[in-house]
């Protein structure tokens, strides 16, 4: 069985939406739930917060591992990809899985049918998608149907977008092109709850509503 790791990566000192990674969410921190659902993980052997900043041990699980990362890392205009290749040169492992704490809505069962791609098929790497199936136009032309024809709906030609709720790559594919997905990627079609992506206040405001919805259903 090939060594998985899972790491996220963590800043004190975003721009856009201060102390976004420990703000609490549905009245416990956002990071939690990511991390939670990560040891729920079948298959992934270790998994790393990556953080330049030591008071975020405070929210960290007993199970989750802390790595220190350089400050040079933190700049708003550090590129995630220098993240990843930071990580891999520091924990050795034969698949990695990257996701964030802005996807607090991710499950165990995405983040295996990732793994299983990657692991038991002929996949080099995974990453989350949301299913766009709706009349979509780029500089005033239709992308996927015809004005003359319109179809319905269900039977326009799909788009997936990326959610940037996670990434899988097998080691080689990081250090051979740089890159966090391959070239047989496997597409993990996310609800749309779980493709909700953290970044500003609005985001958080929607997704506290949401999260407190869901806590209330259960």
């Amino acid at each position: 069985m090939p060594k998985i790791v899972a790491f996220v990566p963590m800043k004190l000192n975003n721009d856009r939406l201060p102390s976004k990674n420990t703000l609490p969410l549905a009245g416990i921190p956002m990071c939690e739930y990511v991390l939670k659902t990560l040891l729920k993980t079948e298959n992934i052997d270790e998994t790393y917060v990556y953080c330049s900043d030591e008071k975020i041990k405070e929210y960290i699980p007993n199970d989750i591992k802390y790595l220190r990362r350089g400050k040079h890392l933190d700049l708003s205009s550090t590129p995630i990809l220098e993240v990843c290749q930071s990580f891999i040169k520091d924990v050795d492992a034969d698949i990695y899985l990257l996701t964030h704490t802005t996807a607090p809505f991710l499950t165990r069962q995405s983040f295996e049918a990732g793994l299983n791609a990657v692991v038991k098929d002929c996949y080099d790497s995974a990453f989350a998608v949301k299913k766009l199936q709706a009349f979509m136009w780029q500089n005033g032309i239709p992308l996927n149907f015809s004005q003359d024809n319109v179809p319905r709906t269900q039977d326009l030609t799909p788009y997936y977008e990326e959610t940037c709720g996670f990434y899988i790559w097998k080691r080689e594919v990081m250090l051979d092109t740089g890159r966090r997905c391959g070239k047989s990627p496997y597409l993990v079609e996310v609800s749309d709850i779980e493709a909700i992506d953290i970044n500003t206040r609005s985001d958080f405001e929607f997704a506290d509503i949401v999260m407190r919805a869901l806590k209330e259903t259960i």
